[in-house]
C-alpha cells in the first residue's frame, strides 16, 4: 500500500510505503498528481519515507511504478529518500541514470534535512546535461 499527502504550500509530495506496492496504488496516485501538475506545471519535491523499501506486490504492481516515473520524472525537481533500508543508499546513483530530479538518499535521523534540502530555492536541482 502507497500512503501519500501533497504539502501544496510546499509544492511536496510525501509518499509512504507500507508494504509491497500495488498496481491500483500508482492508478490512483496519478490522478492527483496530474491534478496537481495541471494547477502548478511542477512538483518541487518528492519525499519517500520508508523504513525499507517494501517490493512490488506483482508484475503489474512493477511495471505501473515504472510507468509513474517515466511520466513524471521531467516534472519534479528533486527526490528525497528518507530510509535507513541499505537499498535506499543506492537509489541516488540508480536514478542518476533514468531520471531527471535530483535524488538523495538521508538518513530518517536527518528527515529535517531533507525538508530543508526540498523546499530550498533556486536551480540547484538541475541535472548534468540539462
Amino acid at each position: 500500500m502507497l500512503n501519500y499527502e501533497f504539502r501544496y504550500d510546499d509544492g511536496i509530495l510525501v509518499l509512504k510505503p507500507d508494504g509491497p506496492l500495488a498496481a491500483a496504488d500508482f492508478s490512483t496516485l496519478v490522478s492527483h498528481v496530474d491534478a496537481y501538475l495541471n494547477r502548478h506545471g511542477t512538483l518541487r519535491g518528492v519525499m519517500i519515507q520508508a523504513r525499507e523499501f517494501p517490493g512490488w506486490k506483482d508484475f503489474g504492481a512493477l511495471v505501473a511504478h515504472l510507468r509513474f516515473v517515466r511520466l513524471y520524472h521531467r516534472r519534479i525537481e528533486k527526490v528525497a529518500v528518507v530510509s535507513d533500508g541499505s537499498f535506499a543508499t543506492l537509489i541516488p546513483d540508480i536514478a542518476d541514470h533514468f531520471v531527471h530530479a535530483k535524488v538523495k538518499h538521508y538518513n530518517p535521523a536527518h528527515a529535517d534535512a531533507a525538508w530543508d534540502w526540498l523546499i530550498a530555492r533556486g536551480r540547484a536541482w538541475i541535472r548534468k546535461g540539462a
